[in-house]
């Protein structure tokens, strides 16, 4: 059984807990995070570039000049490709680039990058977080006190509170979500997690 230490506000040890060995403790599955990490990249993409094509852009009504005796090289249209003002070709148009993966593959990839978190000892739990203020100072001493100011941290809370969204969306270096947000690559794009007692309770409630 995983155990951690579990911290007060001023980063003091209250007590030991232990981590679910079905949501902490598995063999990541590498293959499985990559195609999570990959999709939910992909997801990401809004996919609405687009270029006009010769059919498209105005103009090139007429052939520009006859096709013989000129001595320049025939011309069909003013926007084809080639001319300044042209048409585009081969280049972006709308598409959709989400892809798929099964909700057990996923939530196989969700353990996975918590598991490998927990073998680095980089999760961190604290019991709830209520910020008297929402000044940025006062998370910021948060963080001190927990040894994480200098790292890329993902803060999970079970319930926003507006002390702490208000106190943390000016610190570049830190993600704030809700246990029910948790995902694949803000785990494994952070160097440690700091939650909550109560938003783990959720989200092993949820995985196991």
């Amino acid at each position: 059984m995983k155990k951690v230490e579990l911290l007060n506000l001023k980063g003091e040890k209250v007590k030991d807990i232990n981590l679910n060995e079905e949501v902490f403790g598995i063999t990541p599955n590498k293959a499985v995070l990559n195609d999570a990490i990959i999709l939910t990249m992909a997801s990401l993409r809004q996919g609405t570039h687009k270029t006009k094509n010769r059919s498209e852009v105005s103009g090139g009504g007429r052939k520009p000049w006859r096709q013989k005796g000129t001595g320049r090289a025939r011309q069909g249209s003013i926007r084809a490709v080639q001319w300044v003002g042209g048409g585009n070709y081969g280049t972006p148009v709308p598409r959709d680039y989400s892809k798929k993966q099964n909700r057990k593959e996923r939530t196989l990839a969700l353990k996975s990058a918590l598991s490998d978190k927990a073998m680095d000892k980089a999760i961190i739990v604290v019991e709830n977080i209520a910020l008297e203020t929402p000044k940025t100072k006062e998370m910021i001493n948060l963080l001190e006190n927990l040894k994480v100011a200098d790292k890329k941290v993902l803060l999970v809370v079970n319930e926003f509170e507006d002390n702490t969204i208000l106190a943390s969306r000016n610190i570049q270096n830190l993600v704030l979500i809700s246990a029910e947000e948790i995902n694949v690559l803000d785990v494994v794009g952070t160097d440690v997690m700091v939650i909550t007692e109560e938003a783990l309770k959720k989200v092993e409630e949820v995985l196991k």
